[in-house]
């Protein structure tokens, strides 16, 4: 098979023309109790028969071993190149991900579903290439053994005593669409294992597995879990169907630690889910010594964190010293209905009569607790006390220096006034306690504690000024006082830690509480981002990076960088990092650091999610910095929980924006067509039949009633022409395709030439202009400022009786100019003024087509084009009656030396 060398380009130039995303694939896995029972020839026997039926086929990766059997039906298929992955040591090769996505074949064979990938490659297990390829609508066939199962691990070991390197969560053998057995006699298995039809002498390095009891006991295995992922595919496939009303499945609470052995609590936690398909959670108790563990303990508890999440348990974290009595609150607000823990390390000592497990069952009497046994030691491995404190300060030195001498100070004073000892040891118990307070760390407050029982034997017990003591009774005191002080100070410290866990909670909460009412505050997405990331950064003290999701693709990096940060955002921006953050917006998968996909980055990358859609992606700097905590990671999820609320309720107050613009558009329309249809009617019908009469009767008419006929049909005409140039203006208003061609005018010329094409009717009133000055300019669309007169003009012509007096003025204020056309006819009412005169098909009083012909759009329209010319339209009423409607317009000076 050809290989093609690895480049270590950027991952942009790997991920960015990737097909787009396709209906998720089928995914198909071939499953074997142990090596050498046939799955990859089954794999390829099938793929043969898919070949027949027309399905596109491409062999990415197989381990043929050199089986004559399996080379040979290798015949016939796409192999596709492998990928040369090269360090210092050596080279391997692998299966190249991305040039399968490119080549986006219907099927593809991969073996070995468990393999983990060499460093450099995008992810770190295959069956993490295989979820890619699925979601790209690419279907997999895949060959796995039933040992490499995360949940059976320990079963296996206990049978095989062979621990397997490998392994796949239980969700990703749980997601198969389909599961193949493939089964061979115990018998027969051995037999080709000794015929070196398996593993050549070299390589047969798993020959101990190869005893008729493991292999039956394998066996047995693999088909009760074959068995029972048909049964759940069944299962699953009839309760599409249906839905509970009630959520009554069983509620599986498991206790994570930092031990190893906890790995196994974890699997066992998760097949007890998986056998009662219940709910499963994964429960961390956060105690003040937690902040004490060895940088491997911390290591291992990440670890069991991300077991647990793989396992497909919901993580949880509570706060407190009383590790038992936070547990029970937890279930008992939760509906647990079953505790998985491991057999506490910690054995009894002293007046400690009880463990964890005989608390919770007293707290708990009414909830089953499984416990699992394990051998391993130290639930917690606090670091030694020299790591803990290195290095002694001098500010808490002084202090402790300080107190130790006016406590001897007091202590002297209280001898000198013959007080007591017991005051005196009292005085000391104080200063021990003070110490606690203002000093930082455990180490001072011991000290203080010991030499606070040698300066109260050197200064106040016989011999004074001496550590030696007569009286007998000295040493219980002196072992009195030296307990009170620890006692005292241990009390003191664990109440200041749990002053600081409060104060911690209290922030985080504060933070979430104002994330919540801040995200309700924002106006767009824009504001909703930017309130999220600062929040983020408040929240977690790290640089935080949006990428907004516009129009199918990510914008341009959002930065926001924590407080006092010298760091230079652009190397977490680069083309590697924006690649990565392209890969979560079209995969809806995290990456990043600290997770097994592109783990070598300095982000880690979140999807915020509304549904199964990508709103946007966060990328928080991990480049230097510890890894986040339990908790912070919950706040931190659920925060992008919010924001993506957030951000799809924004996207759908926009879709109903556009919802309602398009119903108004439509209203608009309908109500178009309405009032044509209803007022065309009448001039249409007046002008065909005045026409019919001039063309059947004019030898009977006279000329005066010819001349009648012809003007009624001239006056609906016009009224025609007019409504049309009206809709036009509107439309390409509405449009925005109306070209305005601003000049220099004067209102003189303007307003004469508007007067010329108002209605005829205009000589049965008086009209006459009054402007302020004769060279007054304004500017203005001299064609659309006249249509705005004409319309005005025409109004007053129409809802005014005759003889009635229309003035047009002009005056100029500052830099407007001021246009009034006044009446003294009957007015309009302060309703029509105030809310609905200039809006589209309203006419006054309502009156449509018969009564008054007019749609409603000349005031409408004038407004259109006064709002476009920058200016302001509006009506008032004329003392001592009538009405005035006014605008204004951008005054324009007159040059005199043109």
């Amino acid at each position: 098979m050809a290989v093609k060398q690895h480049d270590a380009g950027s991952i942009l130039d790997r991920i960015t023309d990737l097909p787009v995303r396709k209906r998720r694939g089928r995914l198909k896995i071939f499953v074997g109790y142990a090596p050498g029972v046939g799955k990859t020839y089954a794999m390829l026997s099938d793929a043969h028969e898919e070949q027949k039926a027309g399905i596109d086929i491409v062999v990415g990766y197989i381990e043929h071993y050199a089986r004559p059997y399996t080379t040979a039906l290798l015949k016939g298929l796409e192999l596709l190149p492998y990928i040369k992955i090269s360090n210092k040591e050596s080279s391997t090769k692998e299966f190249d991900l991305d040039q399968a996505l490119q080549r986006s074949p219907d099927l593809i064979l991969l073996d070995d579903l468990a393999h983990t990938n060499a460093a450099g490659c995008r992810h770190k297990k295959r069956y993490q290439d295989v979820e890619e390829l699925l979601r790209a609508g690419i279907h997999v066939y895949t060959t796995m053994n039933v040992q490499q199962i995360e949940s059976l691990t320990d079963i296996v070991y206990s049978i095989t005593g062979i621990s397997f390197d490998e392994h796949i969560p239980d969700s990703v053998f749980d997601s198969a669409d389909q599961v193949e057995l493939v089964d061979i006699e115990p018998d027969d298995l051995i037999e080709r294992l000794n015929r070196g039809k398996i593993y050549s002498e070299e390589e047969n390095k798993q020959a101990h597995l190869f005893t008729k009891e493991k292999l039956t006991a394998l066996r047995e295995i693999a088909l009760r879990n074959t068995a029972s992922q048909l049964n759940r595919i069944a299962e699953q496939i009839s309760e599409q169907a249906k839905t509970n009303e009630f959520d009554t499945k069983e509620h599986i609470l498991v206790c994570l630690s930092s031990a190893a052995s906890n790995k196994k609590v974890i699997r066992t936690a998760a097949r007890m889910a998986a056998a009662f398909h219940g709910h499963f959670t994964a429960l961390f108790v956060e105690t003040p010594e937690a902040r004490e563990l060895t940088p491997k303990n911390k290591a291992e508890l990440r670890e069991n964190l991300r077991l647990a999440e793989q396992m497909g348990a919901q993580i949880a974290t509570m706060y407190g010293d009383d590790i038992p009595g936070q547990i029970a609150e937890y279930v008992k607000t939760s509906c647990v209905s079953k505790i998985v823990l491991g057999r506490s390390p910690y054995k009894r000592r002293g007046l400690a009569k009880s463990n964890v497990m005989d608390k919770l069952t007293a707290l708990l009497p009414y909830i089953e607790i499984y416990i699992i046994p394990y051998t391993q030691s130290s639930f917690y491995k606090r670091l030694p006390f020299y790591a803990k404190y290195p290095k002694l300060s001098l500010a808490d030195t002084i202090k402790t220096i300080a107190i130790l001498a006016v406590c001897t100070i007091i202590g002297l004073w209280f001898k000198y006034l013959e007080f007591r000892e017991a005051n005196i040891i009292t005085v000391y118990i104080l200063g021990v306690l003070l110490n606690a307070i203002m000093t930082q760390g455990r180490m001072y407050s011991a000290i203080s504690s010991v030499m606070s029982v040698l300066v109260f034997n050197y200064f106040f017990t016989e011999p004074y000024y001496s550590l030696q003591a007569y009286d007998s009774g000295y040493p219980v005191t002196f072992l009195v006082m030296l307990a009170a002080s620890f006692m005292t100070s241990t009390l003191t410290m664990r109440v200041r830690e749990q002053a600081r866990q409060s104060a911690q909670k209290a922030y985080r909460t504060e933070v979430l509480l104002e994330t919540s009412r801040k995200l309700q505050q924002a106006k767009d997405s824009s504001a909703i981002i930017n309130e999220m990331a600062q929040q983020m950064v408040k929240l977690l003290d790290r640089m935080v990076i949006f990428y907004s999701v516009d129009q199918g693709e990510l914008s341009a990096p959002q930065i926001f960088p924590k407080k006092e940060s010298a760091v230079d955002p652009g190397v977490y921006t680069g083309g590697n990092e924006r690649a990565i953050a392209e890969w979560v917006y079209k995969n809806n998968k995290r990456a990043g650091a600290t997770t097994d996909t592109f783990f070598g980055a300095n982000c880690l990358y979140h999807a915020v999610r509304g549904g199964d859609k990508v709103l946007a992606v966060v990328a928080i700097v991990m480049d230097q910095e510890e890894p986040l905590e339990v908790f912070e990671k919950s706040l931190m999820i659920a925060m992008l929980e919010e924001c993506a609320l957030a951000l799809e309720k924004e996207k759908l107050n926009e879709k109903q924006k556009e919802i309602s613009m398009q119903i108004q558009q439509e209203q608009l329309r309908a109500d178009l067509l309405r009032s044509i249809s209803h007022d065309l009617r009448t001039p249409l019908t007046s002008i065909s039949g005045n026409a019919g009469i001039l063309l059947g009767n004019s030898e009977v008419l006279n000329e005066e009633q010819i001349k009648g006929l012809y003007m009624d049909i001239y006056d609906d005409s016009m009224w025609l022409i007019n409504l049309v140039e009206n809709l036009l203006s509107i439309s390409r208003i509405e449009g925005g395709t109306l070209n305005l061609n601003f000049q220099a005018e004067l209102m003189e010329e303007v307003i004469s030439e508007a007067l010329l094409h108002v209605n005829r009717n205009s000589v049965k009133h008086v009209i006459q202009t009054e402007l302020d000055d004769e060279l007054m300019m304004a500017r203005m669309d001299s064609r659309l400022i006249v249509q705005v007169l004409i319309n005005i003009v025409d109004n007053a012509i129409r809802y005014t009786q005759d003889g009635s007096h229309i003035t047009i003025s002009a005056r100029r204020e500052r830099h407007i100019v001021v246009v009034e056309i006044s009446d003294d006819g009957p007015g309009i009412s302060s309703e029509d003024i105030k809310v609905r005169l200039f809006e589209m098909f309203y006419t006054a009083d309502n009156i449509h087509g018969d009564g008054r012909r007019g749609l409603g759009l000349g005031l409408s329209l004038c407004k259109a084009i006064v709002n476009a010319h920058g200016g302001t339209i509006g009506v008032k009423d004329n003392v001592p009656k009538g009405t005035v409607f006014y605008f204004t317009l951008q005054a324009e000076e007159v040059n005199v030396h043109e």
